[in-house]
């Protein structure tokens, strides 16, 4: 069984919510889950500490036996210090590669410094 932890939407039309849960990767996005393990609500405003619930110890759990994470759940860790560096960059267009030398450029500019 593969473990994810990823967002499951709720709130009617046009008034997102989200649960951040780990589940099954087999099951659907909004169907049964093993654990809430935070909330996110687009609609509050940048600054306010209720936009992102985080359950910091179970997550830390589910990740320490191989949970694997979605793309916009690896942002919120990052940002919350509990998954550093875990923010990917998704896509393979112009852009995609135009991020990846740039990245690069840095990192070997730091290793030459």
């Amino acid at each position: 069984m593969t473990v994810r932890i990823r967002l499951a939407r709720g709130g009617t039309k046009k008034r997102p919510y989200y649960r951040i849960v780990a589940a099954d990767s087999r099951n659907a996005r909004d169907g049964r889950f093993i654990e809430k393990v935070g909330s996110y609500n687009p609609l509050l405003p940048d600054d306010n500490d209720q936009r992102i619930v985080l359950d910091e110890e179970r997550i830390r759990h589910y990740l320490g036996h191989g949970a694997q994470v979605s793309d916009r759940v690896a942002r919120f860790l990052d940002r919350a210090g509990i998954l550093p560096g875990a923010t990917r960059q998704r896509g393979t267009g112009k852009r995609a590669a135009a991020i990846a030398a740039a990245k690069a450029k840095a990192e070997a500019e730091a290793a030459g410094a």
